[in-house]
């Protein structure tokens, strides 16, 4: 990446926690794009605004990328003064395309990471207040990215406005493999991997193993983060067949329990294309999950489907097939690579 003085198109990124990504989808995405953007030498110098009380060592540059930090907090009610300071500095500092026109002749790529608003954890008025949030994002923005068709469709139906469908990478998953690292031992259990949230049908996914004694589930997520993750906890934590694990970030670690299992239960019912559905399908592991359409845009109608409960119990009473999880891999090696994201995006500030 050039430094200092420069004719290269200045780009900047607002809107996430920070880099190094260790908090959610769209900071991965940022990872990936900087590292993209870096490892091919494009003439672009990148800005990421970063909350510096995510990051006591705050470093300068990460992935090529300057890093600069801003004193508030990126999440709950401090979100939206931070992303607006996060704007203004980018647009003051004369930015050619921020991805997040307002008052600037930047481009403005938006991302809308997800339709926010449809989230059960928001009340009504906060629900009301996202959504008009992002109409006024899809207003100004000269280009508007979602990470999946179905959202794509959403914008244009209620904005009448043309979208760009560029989904998460998901082959970094794989690079927990290291060259000493002992064979994994793929057992018959399945494995859910989620924020412990509602929408993610935690509790129907539980329920549905309680009645299926013979089949095993390893359940990760952040049981003691809401009274609903540990109410959960109390009811199925003496459950036989189920393990309830709390959250893994190392590479290592996470890469073991994905290659283990047998199949992959994937309850997200809201927010597009899911990072640890195409995670799991780039380790060519079967698909079971939520039937809504952004599940089904994102594995191509190819994997199985559950709508309930009952559902649900029907298909865990079904044998595995690996080809299942064959097709997902190529589907996966298609369209959610690091490489083909980055290539997208910079095709887009840069074209």
């Amino acid at each position: 990446m050039t430094t200092g003085q420069s004719t290269n198109l200045r780009i900047a990124i607002v809107g996430t926690v920070g880099i190094p990504a260790n908090y959610g989808g769209f900071e991965t995405l940022v990872e990936n794009l900087t590292a993209y953007a870096d490892r091919q030498d494009l003439p672009c110098d990148i800005d990421v605004y970063c909350s510096a009380p995510a990051y006591p060592d705050r470093v300068a540059r990460h992935n090529g990328a300057r890093l600069l930090y801003l004193p508030i907090k990126a999440n709950g009610i401090w979100s939206v003064p931070y992303d607006i300071l996060a704007l203004l500095l980018a647009v003051l500092r004369r930015s050619d395309a921020i991805i997040v026109r307002l008052t600037s002749k930047a481009k403005l790529v938006v991302n809308i990471d997800g339709l926010e608003w449809k989230r059960a954890k928001w009340s009504r008025p906060a629900s009301a207040f996202l959504r008009w949030c992002e109409r006024v994002a899809v207003r100004f923005a000269h280009v508007v990215v979602a990470d999946n068709q179905g959202i794509v469709d959403h914008v244009k139906a209620s904005y009448g406005c043309d979208g760009v469908d560029i989904a998460y990478g998901g082959d970094h998953a794989i690079n927990g493999a290291g060259d000493n690292m002992t064979p994994v031992v793929v057992d018959d259990s399945a494995l859910m991997l989620c924020r412990i949230e509602p929408e993610n049908n935690v509790e129907m996914i539980l329920e549905a193993f309680a009645r299926v004694p013979d089949r095993r589930l390893v359940a990760v997520g952040n049981w003691n983060h809401s009274d609903f993750g540990r109410a959960l906890k109390t009811r199925y934590t003496d459950i036989g067949n189920i393990v309830l694990h709390d959250p893994v970030y190392k590479t290592d670690s996470l890469y073991r329990l994905r290659a283990a299992c047998a199949l992959y239960i994937h309850g997200h019912s809201a927010g597009g294309t899911n990072p640890s559905l195409v995670e799991m399908m780039s380790l060519a592991k079967p698909v079971l999950a939520y039937d809504c359409v952004y599940n089904r845009y994102t594995t191509e109608d190819q994997a199985r489907y559950f709508r309930n409960l009952e559902d649900l119990v029907t298909q865990l009473s079904e044998p595995v097939a690996q080809s299942d999880g064959t097709a997902m891999q190529m589907i996966a090696g298609r369209r959610y690579t690091w490489n083909t994201v980055g290539h997208r995006y910079f095709a887009l500030m840069l074209g």
